[in-house]
């Protein structure tokens, strides 16, 4: 047989098998396993979130009421200080020769008056019995007028000297922490003018945040008054962990700031440890109106795509089904559904990345305490 006819019979025989086999047929698509729950319907309270920045709740620039260099800095920056306690010593030697010498003056000028009132009592003893004139007296008596009057302004010349050397012990006005950037030894100061140290009470604090106008019209249409949203306020820190301590709205600012269209405000929060520190950045959360029979979701089980979120739900044929949905505010780990969802659905929360719309589903149902979801009694 020559190699054309080898060919041939080759390509006889491959149509001949592929006209022979049998199609296979199609495999029904693999269950996926997934773990849902049945959407909830409660009362709940609406909590709104708004981003807060620590502040001291005062903040006191100490200067000194004497020029002078310092010659004494009795702390370090960073410490916690107490009203009163001293913080600088300011070169005391000009001061304490200023007592001195208006000390000095006060002696020299009320001896000068012991001197002219002696003279008084002595004319007016003469003048009763005619010995001298009258205008003897009365010259007297205007001399010790005179020097009384110099002895009250020597003794407010060395109130005043006193005053200047006692302000030279320079001390923390208020209860705080002291700044890190105070001046060091040998620093001439400028009497009203130098900035010695800052001193920021630290126990309460504030947190200041903004509120939109969106917002602020929201609560005031639904007649949510500061007085009842701004109590019992809660914080939450930069790790995700609850302060212990709730606070309260302690200032609102008297108008929208002109390039944000936000409302400035100001929370009080008691700092027993001294935990929050100036700068730290914080979550207020406030609780507004309350939503009845509100449809509660896991947050998780929410999905975003190109602006848009949806939910994978459990079909009555028991396969996947993509639902958009509108959503409503959170509640700690719950989402509210506003539409797209009833009662009635089963919401996938675990393994829907893996179910596309219309694959069957083996469905785990789980129960709010599988999520530590709490629910309302």
């Amino acid at each position: 047989m020559n190699r054309k006819s080898l060919v041939c019979l080759a390509v006889a025989l491959t149509m001949l098998a592929a006209g022979c086999s049998k199609p296979q047929a199609a495999r029904p698509p693999q269950e996926v396993a997934v773990k849902a729950m049945q959407a909830m319907q409660q009362d709940v309270p609406v909590t709104y979130e708004y981003v807060g920045q620590i502040v001291a709740k005062d903040e006191v620039q100490i200067q000194a009421r004497v020029s002078g260099n310092i010659a004494q800095k009795f702390i370090k920056g960073g410490d916690t200080v107490r009203a009163g306690q001293p913080l600088f010593e300011i070169d005391q030697r000009q001061y304490a020769a200023a007592v001195a010498d208006a000390r000095a003056q006060v002696m020299q000028a009320q001896a000068s008056l012991s001197n002219i009132r002696r003279d008084v009592k002595r004319y007016q003893s003469l003048a009763a019995q005619g010995g001298i004139a009258a205008q003897t007296l009365e010259t007297s008596l205007s001399q010790a007028e005179q020097a009384q009057a110099l002895v009250e302004a020597y003794q407010a010349k060395l109130a005043k000297a006193e005053t200047d050397l006692a302000d030279t012990i320079i001390v923390s006005p208020v209860d705080g922490r002291i700044g890190v950037g105070e001046l060091s030894v040998g620093r001439f100061v400028q009497a009203g003018s130098t900035v010695l140290a800052t001193v920021s009470t630290v126990d309460p604090v504030q947190v200041k945040f903004s509120m939109s106008e969106n917002e602020y019209l929201k609560f005031a249409r639904m007649g949510n008054s500061p007085d009842a949203w701004g109590k019992n306020l809660k914080l939450f820190l930069s790790d995700g962990s609850e302060y212990p301590h709730t606070g309260s709205l302690e200032q609102i600012d008297r108008g929208m700031a002109n390039q944000t269209g936000t409302l400035t405000m100001k929370a009080v929060f008691a700092n027993p440890k001294q935990l929050l520190v100036p700068g730290m950045f914080a979550r207020i959360v406030a609780t507004g109106e309350t939503r009845k029979g509100a449809i509660l979701i896991p947050q998780r089980a929410v999905q975003e795509m190109l602006g848009k979120t949806f939910v994978t739900v459990v079909s009555a044929e028991g396969k996947a089904e993509t639902r958009p949905v509108k959503l409503g505010p959170k509640i700690d780990n719950l989402q509210i559904v506003e539409e797209g969802i009833s009662l009635q659905d089963i919401v996938v929360v675990e393994g829907f990345a893996k179910a596309q719309p219309g694959t069957p589903l083996k469905v785990i149902m789980i129960g709010p305490d599988d999520l530590k979801i709490p629910v309302a009694k």
